[in-house]
């Protein structure tokens, strides 16, 4: 190929030579697979990366004075703070009204951890009907168009390698009675898997080693992907955002969209009290007057710890990934097609390919993966409004096969918020000794999308019995 002299010398020049060793054992069609992955690099970023945080481990600098960020109650207590709250929730609907809010969703991850063959997406959550954490979603964007009556556009960032199969289930499936045409696509970047001598790895004698770029990779695969520009095509000016494992997630929330706009904030965070001091949450913290997050790894104990007079924990404030962003402050992170979040390294056990052209499986981290959060763009933003929420209205993740924030426990809990919907409009719910609710229910989005709508919309007389199966639409 003409430009193989010329890529030849573009790794030489970066010490990545070893990209091509097995070059001349490929045919055509290999050849030009590696060489489109490596021209796909760019070695001025890689290169700079490589130095500041694979040959040399970045050193986390705790800031001199942090300290512990207002928050926004869940609920009002007073009557200035209840007429505030009303006033923001009336402008957060006006904004959907207008069709001024799309939703956005991070479902680049697979389901694999979980026993589950397909993206996370797909993986069947709900008590009685098992829908997917997709229908899930889709359903409560669909009740919230209906409300509102106006268009939701749902933005779904996807990764390369699941991509083609989220795209067929959605169609499968009809979008779960969404129009096709505003449910968006798009997939993240990648960045190439490095030795801890800095060499990018091959996962096959023609192909790289790539890891997802994390969820921050977002940004700049919104503008790249032509989303961004979708975006302001339709108008929308706010992006509420949120990840594929918690079905209890409120996918639009007028009150904290409505917050948002009236600070005037380019991004925004729920927050939830940590339920100890070294919960694996990121925390909520102010440095210079602008939010940020703090790892809990990161977090000296001497303020993990600390406690108020009152016994209550100074720094309370726990990261759970859902956002509203300003669409003004993506397109200034990411102008001119770079992104302006760092990266950070994670080392991780990745397969590759030895000089002998063997393929190594390593028991023990082998490799730095770069990738960037999107919690790091909450410096950047002028104003922040953090609101706290429910960790039982909210807030169940499925991460994990076993234990906690696993199916089981998210199940639990979305039984639970039902139980909790229904007694406070009047029914009788059975509960266990242990009090927990004894019977298997499940709302649906399209019947009511909070306990004030389903109270207003449930048939006299419902009555449910211990150990029956209630599914409400």
């Amino acid at each position: 190929m003409s430009f193989l002299p010329a890529i030849r010398k573009r790794l030489a020049e970066h010490g990545q030579e070893h990209l091509l060793a097995f070059y001349d054992q490929l045919d055509a069609p290999q050849k030009a697979r590696l060489l489109e992955q490596v021209a796909a690099i760019d070695f001025e970023q890689l290169s700079g990366l490589i130095r500041s945080h694979v040959l040399s481990r970045p050193q986390v600098r705790l800031p001199e004075h942090v300290l512990p960020p207002p928050i926004r109650p869940a609920r009002p207590s007073d009557p200035a703070s209840v007429a505030a709250y009303d006033s923001a929730r009336r402008r957060g609907e006006e904004l959907i009204s207008r069709g001024k809010v799309a939703a956005l969703v991070v479902a680049g991850g697979a389901g694999t951890r979980l026993g589950f063959d397909g993206p996370k997406g797909c993986l069947p959550v709900t008590a009685v009907k098992g829908k997917s954490l997709f229908q899930v979603f889709a359903e409560q964007l669909l009740a919230t168009q209906r409300r509102y009556g106006a268009v939701v556009p749902w933005y779904v960032m996807t990764s390369l390698s699941n991509d083609q199969t989220t795209r067929r289930f959605f169609a499968e499936n009809d979008f779960f009675g969404l129009d096709p045409s505003d449910v968006l696509f798009f997939a993240q970047g990648q960045m190439p898997a490095l030795s801890f001598d800095g060499k990018v790895l091959l996962a096959e004698k023609d192909q790289l080693a790539w890891s997802p770029d994390g969820h921050g990779g977002c940004l700049p695969a919104l503008r790249r992907s032509g989303a961004l520009e979708d975006m302001a095509r339709r108008g929308v000016e706010y992006i509420s955002y949120f990840q594929v494992d918690n079905p209890l997630v409120r996918c639009v929330d007028p009150l904290f969209i409505g917050l948002h706009a009236e600070a005037g904030a380019g991004m925004s965070a729920k927050v939830l009290p940590k339920r100890q001091p070294k919960e694996k949450l990121g925390n909520f913290c102010t440095v210079d007057g602008r939010v940020t997050v703090i790892e809990y790894s990161d977090l000296p104990d001497e303020l993990a710890f600390a406690t108020r007079d009152d016994g209550t924990l100074v720094f309370n404030a726990g990261s759970i990934a859902i956002h509203v962003l300003s669409r003004w402050l993506v397109e200034e992170l990411t102008a001119g097609g770079a992104c302006r979040l760092p990266f950070h390294r994670a080392d991780k056990e990745v397969p590759y390919i030895d000089a002998n052209g063997d393929r190594v499986q390593p028991e023990e981290p082998n490799a730095a993966k770069l990738e960037m959060f999107i919690f790091d763009a909450l410096p950047m933003s002028r104003e922040s409004v953090l609101l706290q929420t429910l960790r039982g209205e909210e807030f169940s993740p499925v991460k994990n096969q076993q234990g906690e924030d696993s199916l089981v426990t998210c199940l639990r809990d979305q039984i639970a918020r039902a139980g909790l919907w229904l007694a406070s409009a009047g029914v009788s719910v059975p509960r266990d000794a242990q009090g927990q609710v004894a019977a298997a229910i499940e709302i649906s989005p399209l019947l009511a999308l909070d306990a004030e709508e389903l109270a207003a919309k449930l048939p006299p007389g419902l009555t449910i019995k211990p150990g029956q199966e209630v599914y409400l639409e």
